[in-house]
This record gives structure tokens, sequence and C-alpha cells, in this order.
């Protein structure tokens, strides 16, 4: 049995199809194999999932997979290609093979695979995203994967921020070394804590100044004093494919008046949201609750302000189901979500603080310890 069995049944389906590498998180999730190369995932009701693999890769697939493994010549492609079919038809020939009958997929399966399993077999879109969803609650050992890959983040955050607070100032410009610290050197430093821990980051964030208030900036050129500088980390774990995030924001000198403003605001609607963190409590209502106590504080939720949703899933994608935004629905245990509240005005600057938890029956099991601190 998996745990697509009633979702094929009831969208009158004889299985469930996917295609692609382990870059594809549905892919990753359903196989629990890591490959640069795309294999063919088919499930039917009653019956363990199985993945089509290249020679090479079977006895790896084997022993890694939680799948069902068969070679591309056990599931006759090598056959079909033989035959003279194109490499999206041989693979649509032994999808429908396998399936058997009418084939569920996924909204990201590949429209020229589509087009020819049709000849065959009806396709059905999963528009519902059912493996999004069954990726969103985490078992007890995702958790721990999580948790782990969170820990390297701080890690690597804490490398970042001691940078910066080990700096000084020279004609407003924070230099370490008799030279000017930079974003890009900051990032580089923090991605190298990251691969010590078996981890990667790739467009982390360590915006400064003005850059500061677009929320995906990812920063660059030296750091300044007395200026907002968010840093904004989300590292993937190798061997897992896990994701953490985290951001905390920090000013080598003295804030402005409105940067401290925003600071303390963006820490204690955080504060606020996480309190009422439970299974159950919608995304929305989370989510609106802020912007309600942004408004009370006098800042808008619009084009300037709170521009962004409250929070996100985090997994095998740094941003997933469930949402803790204008729609976001009930969250349940398991859920593993950001909080990020953050204030973001043009010529001014940007304050954002990111927390990372798990979702139980009473409250938010938040995952990040790393402390918050404005001032360096």
């Amino acid at each position: 049995m998996n745990g697509l069995d009633s979702v094929i049944r009831d969208a009158g389906a004889a299985a469930y199809a996917a295609y692609g590498s382990s870059a594809d998180a549905n892919v990753r999730y359903l196989t629990r194999f890591r490959t640069t190369d795309p294999v063919i995932y088919v499930a039917k009701p009653g019956e363990r999932g199985m993945i089509v693999v290249p020679q090479m890769e079977h006895e790896r697939a084997v022993r890694e997979s939680i799948a069902a493994v068969a070679t591309r010549a056990d599931a006759g492609y090598l056959e079909y290609i033989k035959a003279g079919e194109s490499r999206w038809r041989a693979t649509a020939h032994v999808i429908a093979d396998l399936a058997g009958g009418p084939v569920l997929v996924p909204a990201t399966f590949p429209l020229a695979l589509a087009r020819e399993l049709e000849t065959f077999h009806p396709v059905v879109l999963d528009g519902a995203g059912s493996v999004e969803g069954m990726r969103a609650v985490k078992t007890p050992e995702e958790i721990e994967r999580i948790r782990s890959v969170q820990r390297a983040a701080e890690a690597a955050i804490d490398r970042g921020i001691t940078l910066i607070r080990s700096s000084a100032p020279r004609a407003g410009v924070l230099c370490r070394d008799g030279a000017p610290l930079t974003s890009e050197a900051v990032r580089t430093a923090m991605h190298t804590v990251l691969l010590a821990h078996g981890c990667r980051g790739v467009d982390t964030i360590v915006s400064c100044g003005p850059d500061t208030a677009l929320p995906h900036n990812t920063g660059s050129g030296p750091l300044l004093e007395n200026e907002p500088i968010v840093i904004d980390i989300f590292p993937r774990d190798e061997l897992s494919g896990y994701y953490a995030d985290m951001t905390r924001t920090v000013v080598k000198g003295e804030p402005s008046p409105e940067i401290r403003e925003m600071y303390d605001a963006v820490r204690d609607a955080k504060t606020l949201a996480a309190a009422e963190v439970r299974a159950g409590a919608a995304g929305a209502d989370l989510y609106n609750a802020v912007v309600e106590f942004f408004r009370d504080r006098g800042y808008e939720s619009d084009t300037r302000g709170f521009i962004h949703s409250l929070g996100h899933g985090v997994g095998l994608e740094v941003h997933e189901e469930p949402s803790l935004g204008p729609r976001g629905g009930a969250l349940a245990v398991g859920n593993v979500v950001t909080i990020e509240p953050g204030l973001y005005y043009p010529g001014t600057g940007g304050v954002r603080l990111e927390d990372m938890g798990a979702v139980t029956e009473t409250d938010f099991d938040r995952f990040t310890q790393y402390e918050e601190e404005l001032t360096l």
C-alpha cells in the first residue's frame, strides 16, 4: 500500500506517475532516491511504487530507494528506442505498460510526455497537489533531518554575524583586516561553514542599507555602518535534500530611530504569531493577526510595509505547503513552517526576522535557537 491509493481511486485512475530527477521534490519524496538523471515513477493502488532507472543506477537504487526498482531494459524502454520511438514516446510507452489504464499525474509532469501518454491512456491532472499535501506533514525522521540542517544554518549565520561584529567602521564602511567587509565575503564565509556541515547554500541574502527594502535582494558590495543588514540563509542538506530557513537583521553601530522601531514591531509580531501556532489554526488567520498588529503600530500591509506572507512550509523545497498567507488553510501536526514577518520602506530600509519550527497539537516547537540582537 502507498499513501496515494485513495487519491488514485478517487481520480478514477489506474496509477499515479511522475517523471524527473531528484531535483523534483515530489520525485525525491516518493522514491527517496538521489539522482541527476530523470527516473520514471509509477504507483498503483495496493502495490509498492516502482521506479525505472538506467542500468548503471540499478544497484544503488535498490539500496537507497523505498520504491521497487526496474531497469530501463527490464521495462522495455530500450526496445522501444530501438524500434524508432522518440525518448518521450518510449517513456510514455513504459508508463502506459506499467499503469494499465488512466494515469494521474502532477502539475509538474512534462507536457511533451503527457501528450505522448494520452495516446495510450487518459491522463488525469492531480490539480490538488496530493503529493505536496503528503510532503507537508513530516514524519519524526524528517523533522530530525530538518532540525539538523537548522543547526548548520545557525552555525553559518553565527560566522557571518561574528565577521560583522568584529569589523571596524572607516568612513561609514565596515572593514576587516584593512579592507572593506562585503556582502560577498560574509556570504562566502557562511557557505564555507555550511559545506563543513554537509550542506550547501545558494542565493543566501546579505543585503545592506537601501537594498534591505527589497526582501529578496541578495546584496552586494561593502557593508555599511549604522545601516540594517538582513541575513537570510536557507541551506540544503546534500544527502537528505531537506532545507532549513532563518533570517536575522543586525546593525553595526547605531540604527536610525525608524529601523529600531521597525525591528521592535517585527520582533513583537513574530512573538505574537508564534504564540498562536497550533494544529487547527488557519494560516490566513495568523497572517491577518499580524496585519492587524502592524496596523495598530502604524505600519501598512500593501505595496510598502508588510508586503509578503507570514511564512511557509519547509522540507524538500525551501518554500512549500502549508502557507501562512492570506489564503492559508488549517495547520496540522507535523507541518514544519517559518514565521517571518518583515517591514520594508524604500529610503529607510527593511527588517525581517525568521524562525522555523514544527506545528504540534498545542504550540509551535521552535527549532531556531539563535539569538535576536539588532545592534552589534
